[in-house]
């Protein structure tokens, strides 16, 4: 992996799922909101991310303490979806590398992550987890400070999709060694299986 840039870690609450029926940041599953495990496990990490900041719309920004480090998006951008988020902490912090995590998927490990960031290759701007279903996992990815300036371009030509871009920029692909792991929990039937997975693990 690149070692010019620091890498930043930023967490994307999202906001209401209309299929969950909740805010998915604020599920719990490991004793507090899933935005906040997140925040914990990248900033806990030795060596992972040098800081770490929760992306959030304007609802949620009052329900995240100031020691989580909120970085709302920016009003150029909101309403357009995930893209909003990684063009927000671009251009807040320039010059910094992106490791982005969304809250949708609760059985990531640490472990995986690491993994994932330890194969990407040097010339590599981007890169993300890719499913079964041979698409990215643009919510669990890898963006280098010189893709700022493609996906600002990107963005002004009314692209919004962060998949398109992945495909565009040929970005890298990587299988993780469980599968599980990008299991996304979009329902409450989904909330409660993983919940049931998680117990039988501990």
């Amino acid at each position: 992996m690149k070692t010019e840039s620091h890498l930043y870690g930023l967490v994307v609450g999202g906001g209401e799922s209309q299929r969950m029926g909740k805010d998915k940041a604020f599920l719990t599953y490991y004793e507090k909101p899933q935005c906040f495990h997140l925040t914990d496990l990248l900033k806990n990490e030795p060596a992972l991310c040098e800081q770490v900041f929760i992306s959030c719309n304007e609802k949620q920004q009052h329900l995240i303490p100031a020691a989580y480090q909120p970085l709302p998006d920016k009003t150029a951008y909101k309403s357009n979806g995930p893209i909003a988020s990684l063009l927000t902490a671009f251009e807040k912090y320039p010059g910094n590398d992106f490791l982005i995590v969304g809250c949708d998927y609760p059985l990531l490990s640490i472990r995986e992550l690491r993994s994932f960031l330890n194969t990407i290759r040097r010339e590599s701007i981007a890169a993300t987890f890719y499913n079964n279903e041979n698409k990215y996992e643009p919510l669990i990815g890898w963006y280098s400070a010189q893709c700022a300036p493609l996906l600002m371009q990107f963005y002004r030509e009314g692209n919004r999709s962060l998949q398109h871009f992945l495909r565009q920029n040929n970005a890298e692909k990587y299988v993780p060694e469980q599968l599980e792991t990008m299991k996304s929990a979009d329902t409450p039937e989904d909330y409660e299986r993983i919940l049931s997975i998680l117990q039988k693990r501990f």
